[in-house]
């Protein structure tokens, strides 16, 4: 797929009728100036985007201009493997560390897709392990997690309420426990998972994002990590399985982002793009000058 921002109807929504025009004048310099900002790195030779969709562009713009005022939520999906957790991670680092030199409280927060996996703990004890339970139960779809209830969470979060999520165990207990983590509403939510552009939550999120990444450079990191888990000889089972339930319920997923990023971009090219557009941001809102250009 060649690197494009695609053109959606050029709609002035979100109550512009009501606002100035000075407004909507600043509402533009900042859409123009994003849309710079994206179309470079589109056109640089080793781009972090595969696709951006000019919507998404668009509603950036409502947010850094003033226009849309509640938190923001941002899903990020993707195969296992893709590199879609160490994106995440690398924005969230990268976003603190702006917030801790500007002072700004509650930047960003993360939910964890995986907290949501259903208690199966009362299984992996009947089944004698988490190995035997793992061969008569999938947990490679979708209705493993209880999305629904994750769901929730990110709007009670944009709606400023304070949440206490549930913790699921990844030890091998398939042990749940809820209303354990005490959330507080921040400016940014952000959530990372195999699932997270499924139906049942994907409505949840203003910025969906797909990470895109080669077969065999997926592959090559899976069985890094399934060595480092010590997976021995059931690796190929679970890749496999893996790989099939990924053709299902997370490909066409893919046709649902707005964004769609390189898995194999560089970890350092994500960050410099993350801080052109904090530039821009420190520009808008930490500075006397506000540019019209």
């Amino acid at each position: 797929m060649q690197n494009t921002i695609t053109k959606s109807p050029n709609i002035l929504k979100t109550g512009f009728h009501k606002q100035n025009n000075s407004n909507i004048i600043f509402f533009q310099s900042v859409e123009k100036r994003l849309n710079k900002i994206f179309q470079d790195e589109l056109n640089s030779s080793d781009s972090i985007f595969k696709y951006v969709s000019d919507n998404a562009i668009h509603k950036m713009a409502l947010f850094l201009s003033g226009n849309k005022t509640r938190a923001c939520s941002i899903g990020i999906a993707g195969e296992t493997a893709s590199g879609k957790s160490t994106i995440t991670f690398d924005i969230i680092d990268t976003l603190e560390t702006f917030a801790k030199e500007y002072l700004i409280k509650n930047l960003i927060t993360r939910i964890n897709t995986d907290d949501y996996y259903y208690d199966r703990s009362d299984m992996v004890k009947a089944a004698g392990s988490f190995a035997e339970f793992a061969k008569h139960y999938d947990l490679d779809v979708p209705e493993a997690l209880e999305l629904e209830l994750m769901k929730k969470h990110i709007k009670a979060l944009q709606n400023g309420e304070t949440v206490y999520l549930p913790k699921y165990d990844m030890s091998g207990t398939a042990k749940r426990e809820d209303n354990v983590t005490k959330t507080e509403p921040a400016k940014i939510i952000i959530s990372e998972g195999l699932f997270t552009l499924t139906d049942k939550v994907i409505d949840a999120f203003d910025f969906k994002i797909y990470v895109d990444v080669s077969c065999n450079v997926q592959k090559e990191r899976f069985y890094r990590r399934a060595a480092e888990r010590d997976l021995g000889s059931s690796a190929d089972d679970v890749y496999l399985n893996a790989a099939s339930k990924a053709k299902i319920h997370i490909h066409p997923t893919k046709e649902k982002a707005d964004i769609i990023l390189s898995g194999e971009a560089d970890r350092e090219a994500y960050k410099r793009f993350i801080k052109k557009v904090l530039s821009l941001v420190k520009e808008l809102h930490f500075s006397s000058i506000l540019m019209y250009t």
